[in-house]
């Protein structure tokens, strides 16, 4: 028998979680809801049956009830019961940033970094959203003309900030009070995700920065960033800025980027094709288009890249991950 808890399941990545996990049909025998208190008793349909969603209490994990877990409940919660559940022979496949720079825990996305997956001592991180739709053009093109410097300027949807900020685009499109930003979301772009660090970066920006580095296994890659929050619901939209040590042929690059399986190259300028966040939504690739040559360096271009940061940035990732686990299996 192999059991799976899934952690947050009534939030919107753990909503994602079940969606995704009906339509690949996953090996698994039985599945375990898991919430806050709040949501104790909830009842979730699921596989064409009705599950009811139970307290998360840190006996849940106790005689190696799970084999496999996905949490999505935020860092509190996984840096309380994650570690319970690896040390009751679970394997924890986890949506927060709490584990993800820790030296002895895989940050993983598996079209770049799936061996990986299988040095983990029982938790396994998933990356950030915006981290995970970048690293995968970037890994390619890392492979092919070494990768100098990276500049990284986000448009964020307000899913990212969970159901509190879907609100505030709702609320504040008629005048309401924002709750969950510091502004209103509603015509405004805000330039903060997360808290401001001392170097005056904010903490998003810091995790994709940091993140990158690591996932690609360049720890001194020269990377910067700018996270801003958009008023669009779902789906995020990113400027790439890339420049090589290598020279190469912008009609090659485009193809090598193409023949990846999870890349929807969208580059039509002549027609107006490229990405838009409403192509992405609901869907597990990351869309890739306005490529063009950066004329300011010897070696470089730019690239906008969209993707579903529900579906993809999370809830697919880890759902890929969970996916290899029961290959080796």
């Amino acid at each position: 028998m192999i059991n799976c808890a899934i952690v947050g399941a009534t939030g919107l990545v753990g909503n994602m979680f079940l969606k995704v996990l009906e339509e690949k049909k996953l090996n698994i025998d039985s599945y375990t809801l898991f919430a806050s208190s709040k949501s104790k008793g909830k009842k979730i349909k699921f596989f064409g049956k009705e599950y009811e969603v139970e307290e998360l209490t840190k006996d849940s994990f106790n005689n190696n009830r799970f084999n496999y877990a996905l949490f999505s409940a935020g860092s509190q919660v996984s840096q309380i019961y994650a570690p319970i559940a690896a040390s009751n022979g679970c394997i924890v496949i986890d949506n927060s940033s709490n584990f993800r720079m820790k030296s002895d825990v895989p940050l993983v996305v598996p079209e770049v970094n799936k061996e990986e997956i299988f040095k983990n001592n029982g938790i396994i991180a998933n990356p950030n959203c915006s981290t995970i739709q970048a690293v995968i053009p970037l890994n390619i093109l890392n492979k092919m003309y070494d990768i100098k410097r990276v500049v990284y300027s986000t448009y964020q949807a307000v899913s990212g900030a969970g159901i509190k900020g879907i609100n505030d685009l709702k609320n504040t499109s008629i005048g309401k009070k924002a709750e969950k930003f510091p502004y209103p979301i509603y015509n405004n772009c805000i330039p903060q995700i997360d808290i401001f660090l001392e170097n005056g970066y904010t903490k998003e920006e810091m995790k994709m920065i940091e993140e990158t580095r690591k996932i690609l296994n360049l720890p001194k890659l020269n990377i910067t960033a700018t996270c801003v929050r958009v008023p669009v619901e779902n789906s995020h939209s990113e400027s790439i800025n890339v420049e090589f040590n290598e020279e190469f042929d912008i009609k090659e690059l485009k193809q090598n980027l193409a023949r990846e399986e999870s890349i929807v190259l969208l580059d039509d300028p002549e027609r107006e094709i490229y990405p838009l966040c409403t192509f992405a939504d609901s869907k597990d690739e990351v869309f890739i288009g306005r490529i063009r040559r950066d004329y300011s360096v010897k070696s470089g271009i730019n690239m906008w890249v969209v993707a579903d940061n529900i579906r993809k940035g999370a809830a697919t990732n880890a759902v890929q991950i969970l996916e290899k686990l029961l290959e080796k299996r």
